[in-house]
């Protein structure tokens, strides 16, 4: 009874100098609760079933994820523990001193571990219960729901799930405590605090060599990035960047401190100005000893600013871009072989008794063509060496896809998109993915001629106009060409395509007509009473909407929970470290004041020295993202680059805000630790 006594007493004693902990444990437990919560939040939200197959998927991911955030979670709690316990080795010392032994002081530490437990748990899981319910409003919002039956909940599941997993962490923190006292000498408890870190003078050619070496590695790996995918010849490659970055990244700051103290002390007038070469030290003592530390805490920026800026892109496109890709109701496909007896979609559809004029207000039917001797390959011609070696992932024997100009212009005022005229002799290029029209337009520049029979097109502009052919969540249309009236197409493979707009704008019919539609499209070809071997595939508005919308809501619900995880664990073991070195150094910075040194200049020189050590490892983190997000930017280049850059500035306000004030809260708690005592 009196070791939990004393247990209480020393967590009460220690709030005040070491809340960020406290805080941080919290915060952890709300976000966590949140994020597993959101299964029980979503089954009073009215929405599809398609919908709601969605947030299942996206539930159970999250679970997984819970799991990788568990062992982040878990591995701030022992760093952080193992701060707080060696701040108090010289009061260990003392128990120890009038007679204690080892394992009574280890009991106090289980206490203490097991009572910080059931207070950041309760208190975590009252905030997560709150935010839990903004947390609906924000998936109702992205799935567009309908919250007539919303109510307050609690989910005991996200509850049990995180007590689990916290309750885990905490006995793991409680065997890492017990075993850190039981190995510890009454000799070094009691002398810890007169104890200081060396700084340890690296020799600065090898520093220097060492440096130079870490920006070649980080140099290299940018490279192999920068250039997109083709630097890349398979997946498997992505992981010798990576490899690359962590050894750079761990070189960089084993190379820094000693590098760093080296050419400022060079500078006398910068070393010797006011308490510059106090806060130096400082500061180089720390980067020192936390070489594996920095590594960490920059990589978690660096992933939680990719992360963060790919997750809210796809989310910004997905909600600002529908009616630009998905314009009418539905479209239908159908492929037919030359020699094969064909039918348009609108024939098939007549033929199984599906009433096209009853259930769509204005559809277009249209045939696209295609040649065997002309594919991607022939169509590039010069251009073809250059395009092969930036974009490796194309395939350059499929065949092109040619449309006739009034089909084109017909579907592009039904599309809304631009209406074109041609010579007999040109041809237009329509796409709207990047890479595929910065590719092409090599070849339009050249003004390279394409042969459809017996006659010969040359390009009208020297570049690709922006458009579409098919629906589609994304910009994914490599490209196809638009010619003449005249050009001759008969005896060719075609595509018919029908598109259409239905002639109700209710969504519980559009979902009725398209369940129709489905069991319609499973049937045909299958019929053994058609003579027709056809198939047709379809698109809508509505199912590309819903998978849109669902892949948006799933990679900004996973990359805020990786990101806040990433974000908080980096700058609370930064917060932890500092605030355990302004308790050490409080004798310095009392020699300080005795000396004649002005507190404003010693408050200064703190801020400085918490600013460099925060800043450190953003920048480097910083200079990583530059070319992550440029690497992101090509494999996510169907969603858009001009929302990776909206959310490159989203990202950068979550940062400062968080980042920041973990940074201000860090700098006051230091203060008030090394202030005078009066």
């Amino acid at each position: 009874m009196m070791l939990f006594k004393l247990s209480l007493k020393n967590i009460q004693k220690s709030i005040k100098d070491y809340a960020i902990y406290f805080f941080t444990l919290i915060l952890g437990v709300a976000v966590f609760y949140v994020f597993n919560a959101i299964e029980s939040q979503t089954v009073l939200l009215n929405v599809t079933s398609n919908t709601q197959d969605i947030i299942k998927l996206m539930t159970n991911i999250l679970s997984g994820v819970s799991v990788f955030v568990s062992f982040v979670l878990g591995f701030l709690i022992i760093y952080a523990s193992r701060f707080l316990v060696k701040r108090r080795n010289k009061e260990f010392g003392v128990y120890l001193t009038l007679g204690m032994g080892k394992r009574k002081v280890s009991m106090i530490l289980f206490f203490e571990t097991m009572l910080i437990g059931i207070i950041s748990l309760a208190v975590g899981l009252l905030l997560g219960t709150v935010l839990s319910q903004f947390m609906s409003l924000l998936v109702a919002n992205m799935f567009e729901a309908d919250m007539t039956n919303y109510a307050f909940t609690f989910s005991k599941d996200a509850m049990f799930k995180t007590f689990i997993y916290f309750g885990i962490m905490y006995v793991l923190v409680m065997i890492f405590n017990t075993r850190l006292v039981s190995k510890c000498k009454l000799i070094d408890l009691l002398h810890a605090g007169k104890k200081s870190e060396k700084v340890r003078m690296k020799n600065p050619v090898l520093c220097t060599l060492v440096f130079a070496a870490s920006c070649g590695i980080l140099g290299y790996a940018y490279w192999k990035v920068t250039g997109g995918l083709y630097r890349l010849s398979s997946e498997k490659d992505i992981f010798i960047p990576i490899i690359l970055g962590v050894i750079g990244t761990f070189l960089v700051f084993w190379s820094l401190s000693g590098l760093m103290l080296r050419i400022v002390m060079s500078i006398k007038g910068l070393y010797y100005k006011k308490l510059n070469s106090f806060t130096l030290r400082q500061i180089s003592s720390k980067i020192n000893t936390m070489v594996f530390s920095m590594t960490v805490i920059c990589l978690m920026l660096f992933f939680t600013i990719c992360i963060l800026s790919s997750a809210l892109s796809i989310k910004n496109f997905m909600n600002d871009n529908l009616k630009e890709l998905a314009p009418v109701d539905i479209q239908f496909e159908s492929a037919n072989e030359p020699g094969q007896e064909s039918y348009t979609v609108e024939e098939l559809l007549k033929q199984n008794n599906f009433n096209v004029d009853e259930v769509f207000k204005e559809r277009f039917s249209f045939d696209t063509y295609m040649f065997d001797d002309i594919t991607l390959q022939t169509t590039l011609g010069s251009a073809y060496n250059e395009a092969q070696n930036n974009n490796f992932f194309l395939s350059y024997t499929a065949r092109e896809e040619f449309m006739k100009l009034s089909d084109y212009n017909r579907l592009a005022k039904l599309y809304g998109m631009p209406e074109y005229t041609l010579e007999e002799d040109e041809y237009i290029v329509i796409a709207d993915f990047d890479s595929s029209m910065d590719m092409r337009n090599l070849a339009l520049k050249n003004g390279e001629i394409i042969r459809i029979g017996s006659k010969e097109y040359r390009p009208k502009y020297e570049k690709c106009k922006k458009g579409i052919l098919q629906l589609a969540g994304n910009h994914v249309n490599a490209g196809y060409f638009v010619i003449p009236d005249s050009a001759e197409t008969e005896g060719h493979n075609t595509r018919n395509y029908l598109v259409a707009n239905y002639n109700t704008g209710n969504v519980e019919e559009k979902i009725r007509i398209e369940a129709e539609i489905s069991e319609l499209t499973k049937s045909i070809g299958k019929d053994g009473n058609t003579e027709n071997r056809s198939s047709i595939s379809y698109n809508t508005m509505l199912d590309i909407k819903e998978a849109s919308i669902g892949l948006g809501a799933m990679v900004t619900f996973i990359g805020l929970y990786l990101g806040i995880i990433f974000l908080i664990s980096g700058a609370a073991i930064l917060a932890l470290k500092e605030l355990s070195e302004s308790t050490d150094n409080r004798e310095r910075y009392s020699v300080l004041r005795k000396i004649g040194t002005d507190e404003k200049v010693i408050n200064r020189a703190l801020f400085k020295q918490i600013g460099i050590f925060f800043m450190v490892p953003l920048i480097l983190a910083g200079i990583h993202s530059v070319f992550g997000i440029r690497f992101c930017n090509s494999i996510l280049e169907t969603f858009g680059k001009d929302e990776m850059m909206k959310s490159v500035g989203m990202t950068s306000v979550f940062l400062i805000v968080i980042y920041g004030g973990y940074f201000l809260i860090t700098y006051f708690c230091s203060k008030e630790i090394i202030k005078e005592r009066k």
